[in-house]
């Protein structure tokens, strides 16, 4: 009796391994998919034709060629995949893809052609209320927007080259442009020519890093209403102005670089009307205004290093309760310019090269106080043709006569312990 028992439970667990065996297979199979191929001279010739017949897990693999179709949707969760970069070319007709579908890839293709539109933001790819979906490792030419995502969440933005060619604002769009999205990365992409790189509004808990962002027509990186951000480690180099952070509360900025933005409104970071935010080892290199401050308050700014700016940082009276501490102002033109008698905000420790201050007890801090705000820079902001003078004896005269005998610069604007060797 024993011995049929043992048969029978063999019997019964051969018989449930092989029903787990088909289902695993089954799961297996449904997930991977099917995979369609586009070629010019094969069974099915055209994108459009290959959306059509896929199903949601299937990839569809696009071969080297020119293919011109505009207005692709895709509705179901498939991956694109481009080999030896084939071309999807709107041929200046109207926008490429619209992604509606969660869990959508795009790879390996090259987007080319999409027309300026006044009445409608025309782009290479549109990502609308999809979740879970990512663009990674494709080439866009001469697209009006490039990537556009509206209402989307759980999105990667990576690797991507991104290039456009206009000349002036109103017919450029923006690189990579977020509305009213959440928890989106935007990593390692190259973005020139457009009017913004990046652009966010009503963006929340995403990130931005290791992007370069250059040579666009107005900002390099521009967001508003974009709360609990982080935008680490990119680059924001010779664009009309680095990036502009508006009306926006929690937002992380860290180890960025700010650099040639030259002009009479531009600046390396322009913080306005923004709270509670960080500003932490980032370098502020040969621009107009390093940082601009309106309106912000509790901004924690430490360990930057501002050199060669025109004002390294131009800190209204509106804003309160910031510290500016532990960072290099090294041979900018002028340090700190403001427009009142009055400061809310605290200095300290910071390293200013143009500190004439000494150390007697040898700890490294100066044992007299530092006014980063000199007599010349007030008049400058009360009458910009002054700048002129600049380098003239006299400016020096008039610096060196307010720092014996301080009666104008702001009083309560001053570091009590500058630090006399550079942090980095």
């Amino acid at each position: 009796m024993r011995v049929i028992i043992v048969k029978l439970s063999v019997r019964l667990t051969d018989t449930l391994a092989l029903m787990l065996l088909g289902v695993l297979l089954f799961l297996t199979s449904s997930a991977t998919g099917r995979v369609l191929h586009v070629q010019p001279a094969g069974d099915i010739t055209s994108i459009g034709s290959a959306l059509a017949l896929a199903e949601s897990g299937d990839t569809i693999r696009v071969s080297q060629a020119t293919y011109q179709e505009t207005d692709l949707r895709i509705d179901k969760s498939v991956t694109l995949e481009g080999v030896d970069w084939p071309i999807l070319d709107a041929a200046g007709v109207g926008p490429l893809v619209d992604i509606t579908a969660p869990d959508v890839s795009i790879t390996g293709i090259e987007f080319r052609n999409v027309p300026v539109s006044f009445l409608k933001e025309n782009a290479a790819v549109t990502i609308t209320r999809a979740r879970n979906c990512e663009i990674r490792g494709n080439r866009f030419r001469d697209t009006f927007f490039a990537i556009y995502l509206a209402g989307a969440e759980r999105c990667r933005i990576v690797r991507n080259e991104i290039g456009g060619s206009s000349e002036n604002l109103t017919s450029a769009g923006n690189g990579i442009h977020l509305w009213q999205c959440k928890d989106v990365a935007i990593t390692g992409n190259t973005i020139r020519g457009h009017r913004d790189g990046i652009y966010l509004e009503f963006v929340k808990h995403s990130i931005i890093t290791n992007n370069i962002s250059e040579q666009n027509l107005r900002y390099g990186l521009h967001f508003m209403f974009s709360d609990s951000c982080r935008y680490v480690k990119n680059s924001f180099v010779h664009n009309g102005s680095g990036v502009a952070v508006m009306y926006t509360a929690n937002v992380h900025m860290e180890d960025n670089t700010f650099a040639d933005s030259w002009g009479g409104a531009s600046y390396g970071l322009l913080l306005k009307d923004i709270r509670d935010s960080r500003v932490i080892h980032n370098v502020f290199s040969q621009n107009s205004v390093g940082i601009l401050m309106e309106g912000s308050d509790r901004v924690r700014m430490t360990g930057n290093r501002f050199t060669a700016n025109g004002w390294a940082l131009k800190i209204m009276a509106n804003c309160v309760d910031s510290r500016i501490e532990d960072n290099d102002f090294i041979d900018n033109s002028f340090n700190v310019a403001t427009n009142s008698r009055q400061s809310f905000s605290t200095f300290r420790g910071n390293y200013w090269s143009s500190y004439r201050g000494y150390d007697l007890d040898r700890d490294g801090f100066g044992d007299e106080p530092y006014r980063p705000v000199s007599l010349f820079s007030l008049l400058v902001e009360s009458d910009p043709s002054t700048l002129v003078l600049v380098r003239s004896l006299l400016v020096d005269v008039l610096n060196l006569a307010e720092r014996i005998l301080p009666t104008l610069t702001p009083e309560s604007l001053i570091d009590p312990s500058p630090r006399m060797r550079p942090l980095s």
